[in-house]
């Protein structure tokens, strides 16, 4: 994944297939750079308000790109989906990529956040996380649709795991404790030298799959 270098970091207001840039943290050169998205995983739509006022607005199961923001320097705020809010307040580590997740509660909203430490890049493959947040399914899995091949095993509530695979057409199966749950995920043809993420979040009708490209804002 190609990282931003200086600049100014932003959040993406997306809307109607548009997207304007509004300023959060200015970087300088000499700092490092941090990176840090945010993922809906609600049936509302979730909104950031930021402390320096800048906004974001994301769709049911929509990721934004990862922003570029000064390492250790915390981002506060509030995120609302629907009648639930949540106070905001992340930090992202130098050369961090981490992800933000609006997780509907039974009373409130829950936000997990996701951290990894990218070394694996691989040009003549793709990269594939899966990110487990729904502690109903137990030692959460996927594998290949079909092909009940594993790719992802044991995966423990709130974490991650990444590898790289061939690039491929490729749809998955969850499991949770070894056991098909749901229906299988599509998530198309994986191209060598890009990142993904599927995440597993609690839906109304229990576990749900989600996907997202790892892209980086411009």
């Amino acid at each position: 994944m190609r990282r931003v270098a200086g600049g100014l970091a932003a959040l993406l207001c997306l809307g109607n297939a548009l997207a304007a840039e509004i300023p959060l943290y200015p970087t300088g050169p000499s700092e490092d750079s941090a990176f840090l998205r945010f993922f809906n995983a609600g049936a509302a739509e979730l909104r950031l308000s930021a402390a320096n006022g800048a906004s974001l607005s994301l769709a049911p199961g929509q990721a934004s790109n990862f922003l570029t923001v000064p390492a250790g320097k915390p981002i506060e705020g509030k995120l609302a989906l629907g009648s639930q809010q949540q106070a905001l307040k992340v930090s992202v580590e130098p050369g961090e990529f981490a992800t933000v997740v609006g997780v509907p509660g039974a009373s409130d909203l829950r936000l997990v956040t996701v951290r990894e430490q990218p070394d694996d890049f691989n040009a003549l493959k793709a990269s594939l996380a899966f990110y487990s947040l729904d502690a109903s399914c137990a030692q959460a899995g996927l594998r290949s649709a079909g092909g009940n091949v594993d790719i992802f095993k044991a995966v423990a509530d709130g974490s991650a795991q990444r590898r790289s695979i061939n690039p491929l057409k490729l749809a998955v199966q969850l499991t949770c404790a070894g056991a098909p749950r749901g229906e299988p995920l599509d998530l198309g043809q994986l191209a060598a030298g890009q990142r993904y993420t599927v995440l597993l979040a609690p839906g109304a009708d229990g576990p749900r799959l989600f996907q997202a490209q790892d892209t980086l804002a411009n």
